[in-house]
Formats: C-alpha cells, structure tokens, sequence
C-alpha cells in the first residue's frame, strides 16, 4: 500500500536584483565649463603693476652698451627679460593699441563682434536658444560667432596687424634686453651675502 509523502522545500534567501548603475560611465559626463576667475586675472595684473620698472630706468640711455662676448650676451637676454617682463608686456600692449587706432575698420569689426557676443549672452539669461529640437549653449554661440568673424578680420586686416605687432615686439623686446647692461642696475636679488668669517691680517 502507497502512502502519499508530501514534501515541503522552503527556499529561504533573497534573490540579488541587478539594478543598473547609477553612475554615468565617464563617456557620458557632462564636461563642467572652465571659466577664468576674474580674481586670478586681477591678481595677475596687480603683480604685473607692481613689476614696473620706472621708465627712467627702463630708457636710461647711459646703461645701453654692446655685449663684451657671446657668452655675457647670453647671460644679459634672460636677466634682462625677466626683470623688465612687465614693461614689454606694456611695450606690446602699446602697439596693439596704436594698430587698433590706426585702423578703424578693424575697430569697427572688433565692435561688432563684440556687440554679437554680449547680445547673445543677454539672450541666453533670458531664454535659451534651441535648434531643431537641441539646446545651444553659450559656448557654442560664442564659437559661431568668432567662425562667422573670421571673414571680416581678415578682410580688415588683422593678419598683417598681427604679424606686424608680434615682430615689432621681438625686435624691440631683443634689441632693449641685448643691449641694456643688466650689471649697472643695482639688484638687490643678485647680491650674494657674505658667508664665512672674516680674518683680519695683522
């Protein structure tokens, strides 16, 4: 005679559900928009006013004299650049400027792309631009903005403008540190201290 055996399994546990990661894989990032900070271009600029040199010294005729040899040629470019670096910064400065006033139609491109940008930066605070469905960012109008320009500076001119500042800065930057006699300045920073004892003679 069969008797009916009943068999209860209970399954105990629980079953790992697989959720999806939540974290983006580093393809699918947002960049984060690198912006300058106005505090380290303001710093930049303090530093750069306090590393003036006084024009006195910076064309005192009396220190310009020709390198004895090669090797104190060498020795006088790079001290020279690096103690007057903010007074060629202003020198090449000075010469944009005078390219600018000296060709209008260049000011006039450089305003208008300048107006299109800050146009675009008001617009984008109030409403953001989409096209076709797709949001354009703020960046991507600017870069729309400098391909578009392109043309016309160059049609006004700023190829040659550029190149023109860029050698009458070397020229003058590398005459003026070639010929200034860095060792009449009285540097506080290249005089050696006197280290050891001194013995007196008798």
């Amino acid at each position: 005679m069969l008797t009916d055996t009943k068999i209860d399994v209970d399954l105990l546990g629980e079953i790992d559900e697989q959720k999806p990661s939540e974290q983006s894989s580093p393809g699918m990032s947002i960049p984060v928009p690198l912006n300058i900070s106005q505090p380290v271009v303001k710093e930049w600029l303090a530093k750069k006013r306090a590393n003036l040199r006084p024009l006195g010294t910076f064309f005192n005729t009396a220190n310009f004299q020709v390198p004895p040899s090669a090797g104190r040629l060498t020795k006088r470019l790079p001290k020279n650049i690096e103690y007057f670096q903010s007074n060629y910064v202003l020198v090449f400065l000075v010469l944009v400027l005078y390219c600018l006033i000296s060709s209008p139609l260049l000011l006039i491109v450089i305003a208008a792309a300048g107006g299109a940008s800050y146009f675009a930066s008001t617009k984008n605070t109030q409403r953001k631009l989409a096209i076709a469905g797709h949001e354009v960012s703020l960046a991507q109008q600017y870069g729309l903005i400098a391909v578009c320009s392109i043309p016309f500076f160059l049609w006004a001119g700023a190829g040659g403008i550029v190149f023109w500042v860029l050698g009458a800065s070397m020229f003058f930057i590398t005459g003026h540190a070639a010929f200034y006699n860095y060792d009449a300045l009285d540097v506080p920073e290249d005089q050696e201290p006197l280290v050891g004892a001194i013995v007196e003679e008798v």
